[in-house]
């Protein structure tokens, strides 16, 4: 079975924000390996952070000089400044225990999980539109427990065009990474006015 690097939705009103990115993870310095740059295809560099359980993965069963499919967390404070945390490494060949000898194409594989190089999934409250910059925040929250504790929450800002009338209703929204960018594909309205059921 083939393990979904994007884990489906378990709950109707789950707050995420995860993707998935092919490029080359480069340590900033020797001594901190879990903080530097992930080059993609392009030649892209993205400011990122390795996290806890993928940290020991990549110590102990990763190859720098490859490429990998990494599971990450965004965060950024603008359309310009993409911020990324690994959560994880998605390698059918070593983590999916796959049997085939022959090299399997991993962008197929994606393709019959619906999924590509550079999606992303978010979900949450969509609480800013600006219809000049052609872009709009969404907060994500990490529990929805903890939904009014401001350090357990961040926002997005993600291009594209959403209207103001969707404002503080919860939205799922399909984003592709462009450079440092995240972009709309498109979205889905999950539950409406969130802000007068507090």
């Amino acid at each position: 079975m083939l393990k979904n690097p994007i884990p489906k939705v378990t709950n109707k009103m789950q707050y995420r924000a995860i993707g998935i990115v092919n490029g080359k993870f480069i340590p900033k310095e020797n001594g901190q390996i879990n903080r530097g740059f992930l080059t993609d295809n392009k030649g892209e560099k993205i400011e990122t952070v390795v996290l806890g359980k993928a940290l020991s993965l990549l110590k102990k069963h990763l190859d720098l000089k490859k490429n990998y499919y990494w599971i990450v967390y965004p965060k950024n404070k603008n359309t310009q400044s993409l911020h990324l945390q690994v959560a994880g490494i998605w390698d059918p060949y070593q983590l999916n225990d796959l049997n085939e000898t022959s090299k399997i194409n991993f962008s197929k594989l994606l393709e019959e999980l619906n999924l590509k190089d550079n999606y992303f999934s978010v979900r949450g409250e969509l609480v800013f539109v600006n219809t000049q910059k052609k872009e709009f925040v969404i907060k994500i929250c990490c529990d929805s427990k903890l939904r009014n504790l401001k350090n357990k929450n961040f926002k997005l800002v993600i291009k594209g065009e959403l209207s103001l009338e969707l404002l503080n209703n919860f939205v799922s929204l399909d984003v592709n990474r462009d450079g440092n960018s995240l972009e709309l594909i498109n979205y889905e309205v999950i539950d409406k006015n969130l802000s007068e059921n507090n």
